[in-house]
């Protein structure tokens, strides 16, 4: 498996690196607990998801970014191991071993002790996910198809838009309205 190293490298006091939680905070926690080397296509920027809710599948396009997030998470912090779970333990005598749910909670308390957000979970970093791959103009049915949601209602339920994002595309869409009506 080769990955791209053309963009910036990870810093070592960057234990969790932005674009790896930006492409997994669209995911579902059995999502991420789920993914395995064999699931990444970095030569496509794609990613495989073989373990969906009700055993849906899916194959999703993911950023440059976060292949060059994973194979330097692959080549400085992922112990040797017999198994093709793409995430493992890095510490502690469950060390290489796949991560749990619990084990998965335990992390995302350190991030919570580490950024001062007092209740940050999975499903809110899949919210936040969702909110901002609309609110840099993802069609909506495409947010849809990334997060696997079969009804286009669940997609909306899920996305909070900023006030400031949604006044731009009224006024965005006003402007274009009076245009059309100007050249009428």
């Amino acid at each position: 498996m080769s990955f791209s190293k053309e963009t910036p490298q990870l810093s070592a006091q960057q234990p969790i690196d932005h674009d790896i939680r930006q492409a997994l905070g669209g995911l579902r926690r059995c999502e991420v607990l789920g993914l395995r080397l064999g699931d990444l296509s970095p030569s496509e920027r794609r990613v495989f998801i073989s373990e969906g809710k009700g055993g849906h599948q899916r194959l999703i396009p993911i950023s440059a970014q976060f292949f060059t997030a994973v194979g330097d998470y692959l080549d400085q912090e992922r112990p040797a191991v017999d198994h093709d779970q793409l995430f493992v333990v890095l510490r502690g005598p469950t060390r290489g071993r796949p991560p749990s749910s619990d084990g998965l909670d335990e992390i995302l308390d350190g991030v919570r002790r580490r950024t001062g957000l007092p209740r940050l979970t999975c499903h809110q970093l899949r919210h936040t996910c969702l909110t901002r791959l609309r609110e840099a103009g993802m069609a909506l049915e495409a947010v849809q198809a990334q997060v696997g949601h079969r009804s286009i209602e669940s997609t909306r339920i899920y996305i909070h838009l900023a006030n400031s994002w949604l006044a731009e595309q009224y006024l965005q869409a006003s402007a274009a309205i009076d245009a059309d009506r100007a050249e009428s």
